[in-house]
């Protein structure tokens, strides 16, 4: 009797996550998928990043495996730090130029292994790794953890090298010609690395390779992956962009899962998910306004005051999740019984997903917009830094699912009684309509990740040319 053919071995794929919390979680969650799919996933970290996996190699221990390299040093950063978290995002260039350092090392552990990396997914703020993975032999693919929109704006600007004219201030509008709609930004709402890098501010070899870094995603990758998905940004998926060197991109998202029962995504949280959920439960649905600003913003005492004074004056019930910020002597006990203030990490996912939540306070980052949008909550759009503002733009402008809360911007204090009417508007018949909108964009985000959906289909068809690389 002959022998049954021994079954290929499955496509080996290297993971290479950039140090920042908004970064790492949402390609994390793809190789989730991925490994679900019968793909070999090695995803490079450091000693001091390696918890961040700890989910992932729990649930997939035949699949995914962490490979742990030194994190490499650099004088501008402190011994030690190997992750973002609570830094400034003028931090981020350095970072960037440090973390490509690990080059070499990957390099030559690629280059040992036994079962060759047939495809290199990275973030794309790890250029580096696109000659790389063509040095090895592998394709090269970009995971935005940003939607389309943002996406092809930074790599615009990079690309086209826009400057400022030196009688202009930070309003100088930059036009984007090439992206569907034509969409434009004030200077001031441009990356704060690109306007630091054009400025001359960035150490010469930190910003050439903050730029080379655009660049190598651009002429070096095989194509772009996207946490977004059709119904959300398909005038930017429906054609190659010319922002993003005409290259494909697979539209995956949102990738999260749908739960986060033990309320830990991201870090351990500083109140119990069903605590949180015990207080919400006093509430009448779509009561209470959320407020968080992500992982990286800490609000500086004059905007935390301001907020805190909006949300006294709006009479509206909240849930404050501070970070590392402070909040005003008396605050607490002056809203005691309609606001909880959140010291540290909070359960963002369930919060969200609690009827009582009617409205999300937020710096419009990408995961927290995403969240948002798969819990059906509006949003009140107070943008700081990064792709924020192209996020903003989208959400109360195109999708219609979020009201401006303020200009926004690092360290900009909003007018409280301006901020208060806001919070009252959205929370009273004025936000019925967008409320609506909210719900169904999340019905379409639930629809485009199941079995005939549009990031179903990418995610399979995706995995699929995977496959063929063998």
């Amino acid at each position: 009797m002959e022998a049954a053919p021994t079954p290929a071995p499955a496509p080996h794929v290297l993971v290479v996550p950039f140090p920042a919390q908004g970064h790492a979680l949402p390609l994390l969650d793809f190789v989730a998928l991925l490994a679900t799919r019968g793909l070999r996933l090695s995803v490079v970290t450091t000693p001091a990043n390696l918890q961040l996996l700890s989910p992932l190699l729990a649930a997939y221990p035949a699949a995914v495996r962490a490979v742990t390299f030194l994190f490499p040093s650099h004088p501008a950063l402190p011994p030690g730090l190997e992750n973002t978290k609570g830094c400034g995002p003028e931090q981020f260039p350095t970072f960037i130029h440090a973390f490509a350092k690990l080059r070499e090392p990957i390099l030559a552990w690629a280059r040992a292994q036994p079962d060759p990396v047939v495809a290199v997914v990275a973030d794309f703020f790890c250029g580096w790794t696109q000659p790389l993975a063509r040095e090895i032999g592998a394709a090269g693919i970009v995971f935005s953890p940003s939607g389309a929109l943002g996406t092809a704006v930074m790599h615009s600007i990079f690309r086209r090298l826009v400057r400022r004219p030196a009688d202009s201030d930070d309003g100088f509008t930059v036009a984007f010609p090439a992206i569907p709609g034509e969409p434009s930004f004030q200077w001031r709402e441009l990356l704060m690395m690109y306007a630091n890098y054009m400025a001359g501010k960035l150490e010469e070899q930190v910003g050439e390779s903050v730029r080379q870094n655009f660049l190598w995603n651009l002429q070096e990758s095989w194509g772009f992956v996207s946490n977004t998905f059709k119904a959300l940004e398909g005038r930017y998926l429906d054609q190659p962009l010319e922002d993003l060197a005409l290259k494909r991109v697979w539209a995956v998202g949102p990738v999260a899962p749908d739960t986060d029962a033990a309320g830990a995504r991201g870090g351990e949280a500083a109140v119990g998910a069903a605590d949180l959920m015990a207080w919400l439960d006093a509430f009448p649905e779509g009561s209470v306004v959320y407020v968080c600003f992500g992982s990286q913003a800490v609000l500086t005492p004059a905007v935390a005051a301001a907020l805190a004074e909006a949300l006294e004056r709006s009479a509206v019930p909240f849930v404050w999740a501070v970070g590392g910020g402070v909040v005003p002597d008396g605050f607490e006990a002056r809203v005691a019984g309609r606001g909880l203030v959140v010291r540290g990490w909070a359960p963002q996912v369930a919060a969200l997903r609690h009827a009582a939540v009617g409205w999300f306070m937020t710096h419009c980052g990408w995961n927290s917009t995403l969240e948002a949008v798969a819990a059906g909550v509006p949003m009140l759009a107070w943008p700081m830094t990064g792709d924020q503002f192209f996020d903003a733009r989208l959400l109360v402008d195109e999708a219609r699912v979020a009201v401006r809360a303020c200009a926004g911007g690092i360290g900009f204090v909003p007018d409280a009684g301006e901020l208060a009417s806001v919070l009252a508007d959205a929370t009273g018949e004025k936000g019925r309509d967008m409320r609506a909108r909210a719900k169904e964009l999340a019905a379409e985000a639930a629809r485009a990740v199941k079995e005939g959906g549009s990031s179903y289909a990418d995610l399979e068809g995706l995995v699929q040319e995977i496959r063929r690389l063998r």
